[in-house]
């Protein structure tokens, strides 16, 4: 039953935007309040998992939620109910014209629905489609407003992630079909617990050459360096809400789908494997990301390449053991709140500032005093610094490379972060102080949609001074997992 209340408001929410027509308000509000079930449905899953129950259900036992599926549909459940709540459409706006707000809700609650999809479902296959319906759906958002940089955007986006997950789906089947010749049996076959449970039996040779393909695959939809460069154009382009919803949810979902595959791997063949390809990966990630963050000169790039270097710091912590695992499920919730609260911050700015550009966005504190708080505040999270959530579990990640044996590697990483520290700060102080133009008016619009970033703000500040016994249940859950 919590299944269907996790993944029927969305597809509900979608329909309703498809019939009504013309669009009204009540549409997006109806949304909104749909979303509100099934966050409440992943925070009862949550309950079961912390529990230590595993929750199945359907034919063939085709959903199934762990540790692991349960911090997942959280994250996507929270940030797309905030989504929802700050999308346009809520009121009565000439910015849109009906056929937009009815496709952008369309195709939002599918790519919402989609998400929740890839971490319920136990099929290995789904998932796999599912994560490709992502980039089909959030695809048809990007251009929402139409202009040539926006439809660039939005096929760069489709044919890199596009032939990215195509490579994810070799790896799949390399999988599948290693399985069914050595066992036999190809019902469930694809079923993770299935192939969990025989992946010491699998070919070493054919799970090496099946891990690649769904590292660059799966990768490329995290935004992993060197397939990262369809997450800058997109997010520049795309609507403060989907940016949101991409880096904040849709990034962590691909990371996900890699996990799930590293612990068959690492049945396989061990650790040594798959933890060396993603310590390179992150690596070059986070190098990339941060010296990208010094050249910026648009902020919503700014925060795009925020995420990719963020992502660099989780695909670290995945090959760092139980222990890095727990440090980067940390980092993924904390990383959940503060990007997503950062993206629609950065769409009140646009609408204030007309223009993504650094240059053009000066004395934020003066114009818009609050947003400037909260973008502030934003900014030192994602950068580290305590007493958010983001610094204790940027700590435990870096405390586990010293664990696990990696000092060099740690200190290098540390350099990284250093250098991308300076740069997110430069341009923070660029923004809130200078002198803005006479025709920007001062003061904020729509004060009761900074409730959602200060709910934000509250959750990094709650995570940066302790644990919740049932959060850290949940982690250690999934640290466990990790050693099956």
């Amino acid at each position: 039953m919590l299944f269907l209340l996790l993944l029927l408001p969305s597809l509900l929410a979608a329909l309703l935007a498809l019939v009504v027509r013309p669009y009204r308000p009540a549409v997006g509000w109806s949304n909104a309040v749909l979303s509100l079930a099934a966050f409440g449905a992943a925070l009862g899953v949550a309950g079961h998992a912390i529990a230590g129950e595993i929750l199945v259900w359907g034919p063939g036992d085709l959903f199934r939620a762990d540790s692991l599926s349960a911090l997942l549909m959280v994250c996507v459940s929270a940030v797309a109910a905030m989504t929802l709540f700050l999308s346009p459409g809520l009121g009565r706006s000439a910015a849109f014209t009906d056929r937009q707000l009815r496709r952008y809700h369309l195709f939002i609650n599918l790519f919402i629905f989609s998400m929740l999809l890839a971490v319920s479902v136990n099929n290995i296959g789904i998932m796999w489609i599912a994560i490709e319906a992502t980039t089909v759906f959030s695809a048809m958002v990007i251009p929402l407003t139409l202009s040539k940089a926006s439809v660039e955007a939005s096929w760069k986006y489709i044919l890199i992630c596009s032939v990215g997950i195509a490579l994810a789906f070799v790896g799949t089947v390399l999988g599948y079909f290693d399985f069914v010749a050595l066992s036999g049996r190809a019902e469930n076959a694809l079923n993770w617990p299935v192939l969990l449970n025989f992946a010491p039996h699998l070919h070493p040779e054919v799970m090496r050459i099946a891990f690649i393909f769904l590292l660059i695959g799966y990768g490329t939809k995290a935004g992993l360096a060197p397939m990262h460069t369809w997450l800058p154009d997109a997010h520049s382009e795309s609507p403060a809400t989907l940016s949101a919803l991409m880096s904040g949810v849709l990034l962590a979902v691909a990371m996900y789908a890699l996990l799930r595959w590293k612990m068959v791997v690492d049945a396989t063949l061990g650790d040594g494997f798959t933890d060396t390809l993603l310590l390179t990966l992150g690596l070059l990630t986070l190098f990339i990301a941060a010296f990208s963050l010094v050249r910026a000169s648009n902020y919503k790039r700014m925060l795009a390449y925020s995420s990719v270097e963020h992502t660099g710091l989780i695909c670290i912590g995945l090959a760092l053991g139980p222990i890095g695992t727990f440090a980067a499920m940390y980092h993924i919730v904390n990383h959940a709140a503060a990007k997503s609260m950062m993206f629609f911050l950065s769409g009140r700015i646009l609408h204030r500032f007309h223009s993504t550009e650094l240059g053009a966005v000066r004395g934020l504190l003066k114009v818009m005093p609050a947003t400037a708080i909260l973008f502030a505040a934003g900014m030192l999270a994602l950068v580290g610094l305590p007493p958010f959530g983001l610094f204790m579990s940027e700590f435990a990640l870096v405390r586990a490379g010293f664990v696990t044996g990696h000092p060099w590697l740690m200190a290098l990483l540390l350099v990284l972060l250093a250098v991308a520290f300076v740069a997110l700060l430069r341009h923070l102080n660029s923004m809130l102080h200078g002198t803005p133009t006479a025709e920007i008016a001062t003061g904020e619009d729509h004060r009761w949609g900074l409730v959602p970033m200060l709910m934000s703000v509250a959750v990094l500040l709650v995570l940066g001074f302790y644990l919740p016994a049932s959060f850290q249940s949940l982690l250690d859950g999934i640290a466990a997992l990790v050693t099956h």
